[in-house]
């Protein structure tokens, strides 16, 4: 059992202190952060696009 977790262990530290692994975090970061932004932009575009239809609806409704 020691030797399974001595082998998990060397094998963790060898992932963790490649650099590789860090570049991939980083543009895992880069990524999710780029997609916080769209959806963001995309909730407040959706809401301006909704208000400017139903003004247009109310408008058209009234004048009709």
């Amino acid at each position: 059992m020691y030797s399974v977790l001595l082998k998990l262990y060397v094998k963790l530290q060898n992932l963790l202190s490649r650099k590789e692994g860090q570049d991939l975090v980083e543009y895992a970061l880069i990524v999710a952060l780029i997609a916080f932004g769209a959806i963001t932009g995309m909730g407040y575009l959706a809401k301006g696009l909704n208000n400017a239809f139903s003004t247009i609806s109310t408008t058209l409704a009234h004048n009709v």
